[in-house]
């Protein structure tokens, strides 16, 4: 699988977001997302981003993990698990209080690589969800190198 390299913008740019197709959520389902960022979540742990994650609170983690995986099968057209349990999404003032520079998103975008070449899905499904993370997380970065 050839994913797009990672987009750069410059600090304080917010790339143009395109949803993914809706095939991809049709063909992974609620279940194949909730193991990809679990699988993700897991990776976080031993990154170089870790700091950003609260990986000493299993608690915390879970819930972290959880929230995560419920705003992408609601922003993808499944159930609106998100919206019941935290209200609107506002990723990016929920991500206000995190230090989360370019080079993090980098590495949080890298660690997404290695998981969607396993993916079973088209390549096509694949690569809609993946310019999707790439263009989404470039609004996620808050505070300059």
């Amino acid at each position: 699988m050839n994913f797009n390299l990672i987009i750069k913008v410059p600090f304080g740019v917010r790339a143009e977001v395109q949803r993914p197709i809706p095939e991809f959520y049709a063909t992974v389902g609620e279940e194949g997302i909730r193991n990809l960022v679990a699988a993700h979540y897991e990776l976080l742990k031993t990154s170089s981003i870790k700091g950003l994650f609260p990986i000493d609170d299993a608690v915390e983690f879970a819930n972290a993990k959880k929230h995560a995986a419920d705003f992408f099968i609601q922003f993808l057209g499944g159930p609106r698990y998100f919206e019941q349990s935290r209200g609107a999404p506002q990723m990016v003032g929920r991500h206000a209080p995190f230090k989360i520079t370019e080079s993090s998103r980098v590495v949080w975008l890298e660690l997404y690589q290695e998981l969607l070449k396993d993916m079973d899905a088209t390549p096509k499904e694949v690569e809609s969800y993946w310019n999707y993370l790439n263009s989404f997380s470039t609004w996620m970065v808050n505070t300059p190198e």
